[in-house]
């Protein structure tokens, strides 16, 4: 199967970004409770750029480049204006194991890098998948908290910060 192309996501990308989040949703309970408005989920506030996999005319995947709040930035030990965050980040079943998670995490990295931002995340420490690739990709954890929401399977979250590595930022 061909690479999948990555591009920045447009406005009329969003209901294909929504029908693939509710295949991730179905498969994995990401995100942990389905947003009522799923197209603005994907759109969060401070959003900064936003791409999507392609396979043809299916989205097999999607990331957010945003503003780093103040939270975030003190438990990274950087000014907010120094980081970017990486979220909404997702692969469809069907992307699984081909790198698209991966191209993905790197394109928003990259763009952080390019603005002069250290690209940071937070996850929930039951994504094994996600934890994996942030960590096989040399992202360091530098804290975990413990979350004000309640996974699906009725865990308190376990939220984790991890920030990219340096060579990442240059």
């Amino acid at each position: 199967m061909d690479d999948p192309e990555i591009r920045r996501r447009r406005d009329d990308d969003l209901k294909a970004c929504v029908e693939a989040l509710a295949t991730v949703y179905e498969a994995d309970r990401y995100p942990a409770r389905w947003p009522d408005d799923p197209a603005g989920w994907l759109t969060p506030e401070g959003l900064v750029d936003a791409w999507a996999a392609w396979d043809g005319t299916h989205v097999l995947g999607h990331v957010a480049l945003t503003r780093t709040g103040p939270a975030m930035a003190a438990e990274a030990g950087l000014a907010p204006d120094r980081l970017a965050s990486v979220s909404r980040l997702f692969a469809t079943a069907s992307a699984r194991r081909r790198g698209v998670a991966s191209a993905l995490l790197s394109t928003a990295s990259a763009a952080a890098a390019a603005a002069g931002r250290r690209p940071v995340l937070e996850v929930e420490d039951g994504g094994g998948a996600a934890v994996r690739l942030y960590e096989n990709a040399g992202w360091r954890l530098v804290s975990s908290r413990v979350g004000d929401w309640t996974t699906a399977d009725g865990r308190t979250a376990l939220l984790r910060t991890y920030i990219a590595p340096a060579a990442a930022a240059r």
